[in-house]
């Protein structure tokens, strides 16, 4: 019984982790193609405004749950596909891959923004002058 204890709650931390990525990231409860409305397709004139504030706020509610259901599924399917990786393994990645590429990188940016500052100095001085 432990045991399904911990599974239930490794899949709900899944789903409480998929909603705030809807709400942070994916736009939350707005729909995501834009200039498209689903409210203007339908014509609600023989309902009051109290019942088109409830639908809107139904279909708000849906398409939320639409987005983080889809973002738990990718989550869900990257688990049940690829393969564990062991905490020795992850080590090696991130000393032997991750940091000599996140050095080259930061060198590279370091290069970039010195040679591009010089030459817009050199290019005012010459204007300039």
């Amino acid at each position: 019984m432990k045991f399904a204890f911990f599974y239930l709650a490794s899949y709900l931390n899944l789903l409480v982790s998929s909603l705030f990525v809807t709400i942070l990231y994916l736009g939350g409860w707005h729909f995501s193609i834009p200039f498209f409305s689903l409210f203007q397709t339908f014509e609600w004139n023989f309902m009051s405004n109290g019942i088109n504030e409830v639908i809107s706020i139904i279909i708000g509610i849906v398409i939320t749950l639409v987005k983080s259901y889809l973002f738990l599924f990718i989550s869900i399917m990257t688990r049940w596909t690829l393969p564990r990786i062991r905490i020795d393994q992850l080590l090696n990645l991130g000393w032997k891959f991750f940091l000599p590429i996140a050095l080259g990188n930061l060198l590279l940016t370091t290069s970039f923004q010195l040679f591009y500052y010089k030459s817009k100095k050199y290019i005012t001085k010459t204007i300039n002058l």
